[in-house]
C-alpha cells in the first residue's frame, strides 16, 4: 500500500506497515503558535521511528520576505533544497503528520502538492491517534540521509498574494476564510495587529473540517464545500486563513472530497493587513 494510493490521507494502522518500504519518508509537523520550539523538542522526546522534523518558521515558511504575512511562502529552490536534505526525491512516497488534527501538516501537504508532487499524505489523527494506538515510537534522530535531487517549481497560477484577491473578489469570486469565527467576526484578535476580516469573505473554520479530531469522511466534506462553492467549480475557491498555513486545510479537505484545484491566498489575513490601505471588515458578513 502506498501513501498516493490512499489519496491525500492514510491511517495510522497503514502506515505502520509501510514504515520499512523503501521510498517512505516520514515528516513530523508538530509545532505550536505560542512557543515555536515546543514542536521540534518533543519530536526529540518521541517520533515516529525514522521520521524527520519540518519547523514551520523555518523550514515551511521565508522570513526574509516583508509584508507578505507571518508564514511567507517559500520560494521554490529553498523549499526543494530543504525536501533535499530531508532525503526526499520526487519518487519518494511522502506522510506528514503533526500533534493531531493537521493544520500544520496540511501546510506541507500543501507545498508538495503545488510542487507537483503527488505521492504525500497527511497522516489522520495525527500523532495524538498514533500514540492511542500505541505504534511504536523512538527518541533518536536518524541520520541526516545523503541529500536527494530535487528540481520543481511551484503551481504559481494557485498561489494568491492580495492583489490577486482583490481582482478575485471584484470578480465575484469566492473567499474563504478558514479561522474561528469569533477572529473573523473581529471579537478577539490573539495574534494579529488588527481584527476583522477581508470584505467579501466567507468564513469556514478549519476545524468544520474534522470530527473527533479526524477528517470527516469524504462524502461528507463533498457535500458541505458543494453547498459553499453554490454551483462554481472547485477552482474558483480561494482559501485564506491568519498567515496562509490553516487554509492549507481546506485545500486537502476538498481534495479529499474529490474537488481539487483550489487556490490559497499565501500571505492571508497578516498579508492583507501589511498594507494599512487596504479595507477591513467586522461582524459575521
Amino acid at each position: 500500500m502506498t501513501a498516493s494510493a490512499q489519496g491525500p490521507l492514510v491511517q495510522a494502522e497503514t502506515l505502520a506497515a509501510m514504515l520499512d518500504e523503501p521510498g517512505v519518508v516520514v515528516v513530523d509537523c508538530r509545532f505550536s503558535l505560542m512557543d515555536p520550539a515546543a514542536g521540534e523538542r518533543d519530536y526529540r522526546t518521541a517520533h515516529i521511528p525514522g521520521a524527520r522534523y519540518a519547523h514551520l518558521d523555518r523550514d515551511l515558511s521565508d522570513h526574509d520576505k516583508r509584508g507578505q504575512g507571518r508564514h511567507p511562502w517559500p520560494e521554490a529552490k529553498a523549499f526543494t533544497a530543504t525536501l533535499s536534505t530531508w532525503g526526499i526525491s520526487p519518487r519518494s512516497r511522502v506522510v506528514v503528520h503533526d500533534a493531531g488534527d493537521g493544520a500544520f501538516a496540511a501546510r506541507l501537504w500543501c507545498l508538495l502538492r503545488l510542487l507537483g508532487h503527488e505521492a504525500v499524505a497527511v497522516l489522520d489523527g495525527g500523532w495524538a491517534r498514533w500514540t492511542a494506538l500505541g505504534l511504536p515510537v523512538e527518541a533518536t534522530v536518524p541520520a541526516t540521509p545523503g541529500p536527494a535531487s530535487y528540481v520543481a517549481d511551484f503551481d504559481r497560477a494557485r498561489l494568491f498574494d492580495a492583489d490577486d484577491v482583490r481582482r478575485h473578489l471584484d470578480a465575484g469570486g469566492l473567499l474563504v476564510d478558514a479561522r474561528a469565527p469569533e477572529r473573523f467576526r473581529g471579537e478577539v484578535e490573539p495574534i494579529d495587529p488588527v481584527a476583522g476580516h477581508v470584505p467579501g469573505a466567507r468564513n469556514r473554520p478549519y476545524a468544520d473540517n474534522l470530527a473527533d479530531g479526524r477528517f470527516k469522511p469524504a462524502a461528507q466534506l463533498r457535500a458541505e464545500f458543494d453547498a459553499l462553492l453554490d454551483g462554481r467549480p472547485a477552482g474558483e475557491l480561494v482559501a485564506m486563513c491568519g498567515s496562509g498555513v490553516t487554509a492549507c486545510h481546506h485545500l486537502l479537505a476538498m481534495d479529499l472530497a474529490g474537488l481539487p484545484g483550489a487556490k490559497l491566498f499565501t500571505g492571508s489575513w497578516s498579508g492583507w493587513i501589511a498594507d494599512p490601505a487596504r479595507p477591513v471588515a467586522t461582524g459575521a458578513d
